[in-house]
């Protein structure tokens, strides 16, 4: 059975067998069945594919860790845990967008908090794409259900929605820009996930609390781990039925 992930990720980068074998120093006999009869390589050989293909040692190999080690790796994943959002220092949002060199990507219902921490956070964002950062921002539709119930849970009807519409007119400013997308989306949000690069923050939802008051977990990618993984995945779910316009239909 061919491993079908590894040669796509290699064709994806522009590389050959031939090239690949040359840069980890292998006969290229051996990518070829590393490919087609799916052998799986030394463990640094894996991490040096993986780098140079930009992807996963689980996504191209799923059995060459386990599930006791990559849950060990997940640990080590996590760099800080902050009580509540607010705790989380300024410093480290303006470090980590700064920072980002290929993607920064926000889930949140509104995550109002960010333009008002960093009134240049637009202008930033404008000048991170124009430098080729792929900027992904996922908003919740203010006219959904589940936007309703997040008030309602807060005590505060109505309110989440005005906080939508009130950040939407600082996005609108860079929609249109090229590498920047801003999608809405109605599904129920049990976290809200900031993504610099290889660094992480979660905002861990808590029903009856509002965002800034419930616990933030900053993540590092780890070659092998799962945790980061994780919320990757589940940004990627979300973005993949995520909408252009409010109550639009789901963007192509």
């Amino acid at each position: 059975m061919a491993n079908d992930r590894l040669r796509d990720a290699i064709l994806r980068n522009g590389l050959t067998p031939v090239a690949v074998a040359e840069k980890i120093g292998v006969d290229p006999k051996t990518v070829e069945r590393w490919i087609t009869q799916d052998r799986t390589p030394y463990p640094r050989h894996r991490h040096a594919i993986a780098a140079m293909v930009r992807s996963d040692v689980t996504y191209l190999w799923p059995e060459a860790v386990t599930q006791e080690k990559a849950s060990k790796i997940g640990q080590s994943e996590m760099l800080k845990l902050y009580s509540r959002r607010s705790s989380v220092p300024y410093d480290l949002w303006h470090r980590l967008i700064e920072e980002a060199e290929e993607r920064i990507d926000v889930l949140a219902y509104a995550g109002l908090f960010l333009v008002e921490q960093d009134p240049m956070l637009i202008d930033t964002l404008r000048q991170k794409a124009v430098d080729g950062v792929e900027v992904t921002i996922l908003l919740g539709d203010p006219g959904s259900e589940a936007i309703q119930r997040r008030s309602v849970e807060e005590g505060a009807p109505g309110v989440m929605a005005a906080k939508i519409r009130q950040v939407e007119q600082y996005y609108n400013r860079i929609k249109g820009v090229p590498r920047v997308k801003v999608r809405y989306h109605d599904t129920t949000l049990y976290n809200s996930i900031y993504r610099f690069d290889e660094e992480m923050l979660v905002n861990m939802h808590v029903l009856g609390f509002p965002a800034p008051h419930a616990p933030v977990m900053h993540l590092r990618k780890l070659v092998g781990g799962d945790l980061f993984r994780t919320y990757s995945d589940s940004f990627d779910r979300v973005l993949a039925v995520a909408k252009l316009e409010p109550g639009g239909d789901v963007a192509a």
